[in-house]
């Protein structure tokens, strides 16, 4: 198993990843998903053995690096490689000229995950494109 995560330009490719996680899996409308932000955001992409199988979105707004969109197709689940992203968009906003901390919107089931990554939750549960979830920080301290 060869798992690179890479920066990409071919936003079509994550937004097709996107479609089949959030709109055909969890439901999440076309409407919600789409965005005008990906034309100004650095995209990451996951590829196991030659074949794309996750992204995440990133955004810099001042001192916080937004992680988004982040996303692992079915067949793909449990080896790592959602951590491998995260890891990743973490080391690439730390990167970033004066970014001191990566915030995300996690859906409430995945909160221990990102908890295990270094993440802390923040503030209410709230309403996300009809699924629940809940703000968290990891600041870089450096």
């Amino acid at each position: 198993m060869t798992l690179e995560i890479i920066e990409t330009l071919d936003i079509a490719l994550c937004r097709q990843l996107r479609r089949v996680v959030f709109i055909e899996e969890q439901g999440v409308s076309e409407a919600d998903e789409l965005d005008d932000l990906d034309d100004v955001a650095l995209h990451l992409l996951a590829v196991l053995d030659g074949l794309a199988v996750g992204s995440a979105r990133l955004l810099v707004q001042g001192e916080v690096g937004k992680i988004g969109r982040v996303c692992v197709l079915q067949q793909a689940r449990g080896a790592g490689i959602g951590a491998a992203l995260i890891h990743a968009a973490v080391a690439r906003l730390r990167a970033a000229p004066g970014v001191k901390k990566a915030k995300l919107g996690a859906q409430v089931h995945a909160l221990g995950f990102y908890q295990a990554l270094g993440f802390e939750a923040y503030g209410p549960v709230y309403d996300d494109a009809g699924i629940e979830h809940r703000d968290m920080v990891l600041g870089f301290g450096d």
